[in-house]
């Protein structure tokens, strides 16, 4: 006699009725990566230097710094490229300086910025939203950019609300906010500063008329209260649920957190040790939940003697490669000669990583023998690897279709499997 199942609507019920608030939290709190594009890098500058051509100057500096030294090419081989990819990478750095050198920055009015004075900071908040607004009609604008004010820490909280305000009211002047607007709050120490940003930005949209969520932020974390409060808990894991779904990022400050142990100074860096625990506290609290990660910055910047120049460019290689590895896939940079490195690094990683991908996605979706037997799960983190390689432009698209023997649709799809809508070019 076959065995018949013994529990029934009523068990089910039950269940369904304890495990409401976890389905609640998981649909909620945990919808994934939306699959749309992450900038590999951010650069920030202070906010009164900026200028609608900034972006194209850089460019033109990054490829004159690696010209300086023997060309991109040459950079390539010295930090480390195969030689049967050099010609390659220097190809795709050189266009991709030429066309999009930066692709996420920040006009700072923090640390980079300082203290000017309320009237002066006024005015280069006001003339700041112009010169943004300038450079999107000219098309010279990166695809994300935007400010970060000061800290709502009390003795500059009021004034970083300022400088937000008046930001943002200058950019309504054209009429609507541009899509890739980014803001940013530093140096964040506890859940409430988040909740009074999602305060900040309800109130800014009620009075512009905006949309309800239009307004999101990443945090910088930079202080060890975010990592462990003083009542033993984890503000970091917790700030993200309750930022009301505004909160878009975490960035990793390499040198306001490491300074806040007491490391020396000589010791302060990207991978530290104390530098990889608070990185992976990060990681664990934003899986799942849509929320990206930002490695920091290397102070060390390849100028002065050619000896001096190809070390901060090899090491500067190194930690990019480094945080890619680890699942880190944006970081600052704080010079224009850092571009090069930044974006040989970055194809590198994609390109040695791309066939073995490639083919292990390809026996996956066609059902194929293969000495690898891949789980659903890593068949989504190989489309993801090739969809964040297709979006920085270390990949293309014919050769992703070519190699893995599947379309880009069908790519997304397993990359984002709760992603609702069609990608556009921009997003890969």
């Amino acid at each position: 006699m076959a065995a018949e199942p013994v529990l029934g609507a009523g068990n089910y019920a039950v269940i369904d009725q304890t495990l409401r608030e976890t389905d609640a939290l998981l649909r909620q709190g945990y919808p994934g990566d939306d699959g749309t594009r992450q900038p590999v890098h951010t650069v920030y500058i202070p906010a009164d230097r900026f200028t609608p051509a900034l972006a194209g100057d850089w460019g033109r500096q990054a490829l004159t710094a690696a010209d300086q030294q023997g060309g991109v090419n040459a950079l390539c081989t010295s930090v480390g490229v195969p030689p049967e990819l050099v010609e390659q990478i220097g190809n795709k750095v050189t266009a991709k300086l030429q066309r999009e050198p930066i692709e996420d920055l920040r006009l700072d009015f923090e640390d980079g910025y300082g203290e000017r004075g309320d009237a002066e900071e006024d005015r280069h908040a006001r003339s700041a939203a112009g010169l943004v607004r300038r450079s999107i009609s000219e098309g010279a604008a990166p695809p994300f950019i935007g400010i970060r004010f000061k800290s709502f820490e009390e003795p500059t909280r009021a004034r970083g609300l300022r400088t937000l305000d008046l930001f943002l009211a200058g950019l309504l002047e054209a009429g609507s906010l541009p899509k890739g607007l980014v803001l940013t709050l530093p140096k964040v120490s506890t859940v409430a500063q988040v909740e009074a940003m999602v305060y900040a930005c309800e109130s800014l949209e009620q009075s512009h008329g905006l949309e309800p969520g239009r307004l999101r932020f990443e945090v910088q974390m930079e202080t060890p209260q975010l990592i462990l409060a003083a009542d033993g808990t984890v503000p970091v894991a917790t700030l993200l649920h309750r930022g009301k779904g505004r909160v878009s990022a975490l960035h990793y400050g390499t040198y306001d957190y490491s300074a806040s142990l007491e490391i020396a100074a000589a010791y302060q860096a990207m991978d530290h040790p104390a530098a990889d625990y608070a990185k992976q506290v990060m990681q664990v609290a934003v899986a799942g939940t849509g929320v990206r990660l930002s490695d920091g910055s290397t102070n060390i910047l390849p100028l002065g003697t050619d000896e001096n120049i190809a070390a901060a460019w090899k090491l500067h290689s190194s930690l990019v490669r480094r945080s890619l590895e680890r699942g880190f896939y944006q970081g600052w940079d704080l010079h224009a000669a850092q571009l090069p490195s930044r974006f040989i690094a970055t194809y590198l990683f994609y390109l040695q990583g791309f066939s073995q991908a490639a083919l292990r996605l390809r026996n996956y979706a066609h059902g194929l023998e293969s000495t690898v037997l891949d789980e659903p799960a890593t068949a989504r983190a190989l489309a993801r690897f090739i969809h964040r390689g297709l979006s920085c432009g270390a990949l293309n698209e014919n050769e992703v279709e070519h190699r893995s023997g599947i379309t880009i649709g069908h790519l997304t799809a397993l990359a984002h499997p709760k992603r609702t809508s069609t990608p556009k070019d921009s997003d890969v």
